[in-house]
């Protein structure tokens, strides 16, 4: 037979395994942030690079790296890591960009380079497709002059006990 202590004891230990199972159970209810680490890089900004680009060229497109080499300040790392807080998927994209004697020689990393990359930016042109306006573009005019909502004047006193009492 199981006496009353015992049986206390026991309901205590079910208990409390199941108050930690509950954890893993409902894990799904809490929430849990996205949490991105790093430079993001849009495929824009990366498409802009182009070889014999300086290194003041290179930060104003990219931005300021997340690690440079401390002994050779010829090699920037681009990295960015993206854990997901929903499901704990991970994104990790890598850029690395390699000088020397202050101009871009080589892109290595997951981003796809442009096909212009090989063309310096001396000599590349730019892109054709977009016509610039000679004139500013200006929203249409309305021809009539009087305004969208009629604003209601306020009553004086003596209107309002005129109307109060009609």
């Amino acid at each position: 037979m199981i006496n009353k202590k015992q049986s206390v004891t026991l309901l205590g230990a079910a208990l409390l395994s199941v108050s930690l199972s509950a954890c893993s159970v409902f894990d799904w209810l809490v929430y849990k942030p996205d949490v991105p680490q790093g430079n993001y890089m849009e495929p824009q900004q990366v498409e802009k690079l182009r070889i014999n680009m300086t290194k003041a060229q290179a930060e104003y497109v990219l931005g300021r790296p997340v690690l440079r080499d401390s002994f050779a300040d010829d090699t920037w790392y681009y990295v960015y890591h993206f854990k997901s807080g929903r499901d704990a998927s991970i994104t990790h994209k890598e850029l690395v960009l390699h000088f020397a004697d202050d101009k871009l020689v080589k892109v290595d990393g997951d981003y796809e380079l442009s096909s212009e990359f090989d063309t310096p930016l001396e000599q590349s042109s730019l892109p054709t497709g977009v016509a610039e306006p000679s004139e500013p573009l200006l929203p249409k005019q309305r021809g009539d002059a009087k305004p969208l909502v009629e604003e209601k004047k306020p009553l004086s006193q003596q209107q309002e006990l005129d109307q109060d009492k009609a």
